[in-house]
This record gives structure tokens, C-alpha cells and sequence, in this order.
């Protein structure tokens, strides 16, 4: 899969952009704060309906406007198409493919990228809900239906912690909470396929993880992930405290009635709490590097490599189930962090994909095999950039994002 051409209207910092994409490296040179990062940032909506530097769509669009729009055209296979996106400021957003319209969280099914930006730093230091985000992320890349899956299990969730609550408000005993037992239900079927799915994504994972990581550091340094599961008591109570070992694996069959011995041990404690503490939004991903936790003992390099890794070994995986070829790889300020000698590995180890695409505020930062398609930004404009090398490349015509149908409304079970 590649972009063949990129167009912008109001988003972040650009008024309008019209951006040409070659086969292999795209490297996007301009100094700090100029735009160039907002272009990749454009496409990684397409392919996740979010930003890996804000939560709000609202920060997407240039101020003083109403919406932003993002058109790519894209090569799948072989085939080509179009996909559109409008983020509206204050109403639901729009989506197109082919100039049909579509539900935006539809969208991701045509795109596919894999980023990695500074931020993924945080997937080896930082707590365990970015761990899970980037499983959950790449569940729903490999199988589009979890993505319900998971909607469904934060509403139960919800419900049940809303429910906890008032239970403790009104001081109800455990045993009167038949309307609680119903929930559990719920929570432990939708839970457990979400643990099992998730069990199966890091046992394809851990070999890529190990090889990738040798190929950026240059040396094996045993780099090993796995589960950490909160129904096997191995979640520190601190939900935002990483665990500091694996739990032992569980059958997928048997995941159902180990949860349900889970909720039953922690009820009491729950009901004081107010809140669900067993469940797949507690578990962790445990990393290691020679058999001791990266987070803590893994040194800066050692941490930027382990991230890397991680992102590395999930388009390899990826690339291995999709039926449209490559993710659009984007490394997003990434050479600036790495040594002279990572950088020509890093370039070594993306070097196979269809398309690469690179920002940096430095080009002498960027291994010179990858600069062979370039483009210059300032203030929110492209400066300079090579002329199309195909016909499909050419700007795409500007029509309007027709609605795709009503919001989506909660579901209760």
C-alpha cells in the first residue's frame, strides 16, 4: 500500500497543501514548528481516526474555520482510490471513499500505517494504558470487528462502574446485587475475547520484537514481551504502576471461568471501591531486556531501540495478514534521537517496505539513501518538492464530504 498524492484543506497550520508521494522514502525537511509533522499526522487519521500528538479533533483544524480536510490517493494492491475525511468542529465527521460516502470509522479498513514519533517512547516508560492502546490499536488493524468489540466492553464497563458506585453509596450488601451478576456476564464475555485476542497478537509478536530489536541495536539483548493479566491477581492495585513480572498464560477456553473467579475475589473490594478492578483495561504488556524489566533498567538507547522494535515488529506482522500489501511506514522525528550507527540500521530495516515516509528538522540527521524523494516545508507551505512521477500523482479535485449516515448511539447489553 502507498499514497500517491496527499491534499489538505485547513488542517492544522495549512490553509491548503497538495503533496506528491514517490514509491519508497519520502523524507519531509523543515525546521521545528513549520508543518511538516502535521502531514504525516493527516494520513495517521486516516488509518486510526486520531492523532498521536492530541486527543481532540478539534486542535486539527486552522483556527478561524469550521472543519479540516484530508484526501488521499491511494494504491492498494492493484487498485486505486480515494479516501476523504472532514473533521468538523461542531458537528459529526464525514467520510468518503470513491467519492461514496461511508461511516468514518469505516475509514481505517482502507488505509493502513504503522507511526512512530517520539511519543512511542512512553511504550516502554510510561504506564500501562499506552501499552494497551498500542494492542488494542493493532487488534483492530488485523481484525476491524474487535473494534465493536472493544466499544461494547467500555459501555459494560462503565455501566458496571456506575453501578458499583451506587452500590456503595446506598450500602447494599454483595449478595442483593443480582442486576451486578448480570453485568459480570457481560463483562466477562466480551473481556475474555479481548484477553485471548490480545494473548494471540503478543505471542505473534515476541519473535519479530526480538529480531527487530537486534536489527536496531546492532545486538541481541534478549528483548522479550508478554502478557500481564489482572484476573490472574498480577496487576499491582495501582492500575497506573507497570507490573514487574508476566502472568502465567491461560488456555483461551479456560479465560471465561477465570474471570468469573476473579470478579468473585475482588467483589468486596470492588464495592468499597466503587470500580471494576479485574478485566483487560487492567491489564499491562510486560517488556524485558536480558531477562530484567526495560522500564526502570533499560538505558535511553536501550528504550528509543525497544519502541522501535515494537513498531517494527507490528507492521512486520501486519504485512503478514494483509491482503493489500505494506503499511505506509512514518517515522515522525525519529534519526534526530539515534546514533549515526542506528540510523543506517533503522534505514536498513525499513528499506524493504513500499513506502516510507520521514520528517526531520535536520537533513543531515537522515542516512542519504533515504532522501532521494525530498520535499521542503515553511509556515504551513510546501517550498519545494520533486514533480510527479506518474499521472496518478497529480492533485486530487476538490469535491465536498457527503454525510455518511447518523452518529452511532451508544449500546447498553
Amino acid at each position: 500500500m502507498r499514497v500517491l498524492h496527499l491534499s489538505l484543506t485547513d488542517f492544522r497550520n495549512y490553509a491548503s497543501a497538495e503533496v506528491a508521494l514517490a514509491r519508497g522514502p519520502n523524507l519531509f525537511v523543515g525546521s521545528n514548528g513549520q508543518g511538516k509533522t502535521n502531514l504525516v499526522e493527516s494520513l495517521g487519521y486516516l488509518a486510526s481516526l486520531g492523532s498521536h500528538r492530541v486527543s481532540s479533533d478539534a486542535a486539527l483544524i486552522r483556527q478561524g474555520t469550521d472543519s479540516a480536510i484530508v484526501r488521499a490517493r491511494l494504491e492498494a494492491g492493484d487498485r486505486e482510490l480515494l479516501a476523504e475525511v472532514q473533521i468538523n468542529r461542531s458537528s459529526p465527521n464525514r467520510a468518503q471513499v470513491n467519492r461514496g460516502a461511508i461511516k468514518p470509522r469505516e475509514l481505517p479498513r482502507y488505509f493502513t500505517s504503522v507511526l512512530f514519533a517520539p511519543e512511542d517512547l512512553a511504550l516502554v516508560r510510561g504506564e500501562p494504558s499506552g501499552r494497551r492502546r498500542f494492542l488494542d490499536e493493532l487488534l483492530v488493524t488485523r481484525s476491524p470487528r474487535l473494534a465493536g468489540v472493544q466499544a461494547d466492553y467500555e459501555r459494560v464497563l462503565k455501566q458496571r462502574n456506575t453501578l458499583l458506585k451506587s452500590a456503595r453509596a446506598s450500602g447494599v450488601k454483595p449478595n442483593r446485587l443480582g442486576t451486578l451478576d448480570i453485568w459480570d456476564e457481560r463483562l466477562v464475555a466480551l473481556g475474555s475475547e479481548i484477553v485471548v485476542a490480545r494473548d494471540q497478537l503478543v505471542a505473534d509478536l515476541a519473535p519479530e520484537v526480538a529480531r527487530s530489536y537486534a536489527a536496531v541495536a546492532g545486538e541481541d539483548h534478549a528483548a522479550r514481551l508478554s502478557t500481564v493479566l489482572s484476573i490472574r491477581g498480577s496487576v499491582p492495585d495501582d492500575e497506573t504502576t507497570a507490573a514487574e513480572a508476566p502472568s502465567e498464560s491461560i488456555p483461551p477456553a479456560e479465560v471465561p471461568e477465570v474471570f468469573r473467579q476473579a470478579l468473585a475475589r475482588v467483589r468486596p473490594s470492588e464495592l468499597d471501591r466503587g470500580l471494576t478492578l479485574v478485566g483487560p483495561h487492567r491489564d499491562d504488556l510486560f517488556l524485558s531486556l536480558n531477562a530484567l524489566p526495560a522500564r526502570g533498567y533499560a538505558s535511553h538507547g536501550e528504550s528509543w531501540s525497544f519502541a522501535l522494535a515494537l513498531k517494527l515488529a507490528s507492521a512486520a506482522v501486519i504485512r503478514t495478514d494483509s491482503a493489500t500489501g505494506d503499511p505506509v511506514i512514518v517515522l515522525d522525528d525519529v534519526f534526530a534521537e539515534l546514533d549515526g550507527s542506528r540510523r543506517e540500521r533503522l534505514a536498513d530495516a525499513v528499506a524493504d517496505y513500499e513506502q516510507v515516509l520521514i520528517t526531520a528538522a535536520v537533513e543531515g540527521d537522515v542516512p542519504a539513501r533515504l532522501k532521494a524523494h525530498t520535499v521542503r516545508i515553511a509556515k504551513g507551505t510546501i517550498v519545494e518538492q520533486p514533480e510527479p512521477v506518474s499521472e496518478a500523482a497529480t492533485p486530487v479535485e476538490a469535491a465536498p464530504v457527503e454525510a455518511a449516515g447518523p452518529v452511532d448511539e451508544a449500546a447498553t447489553p
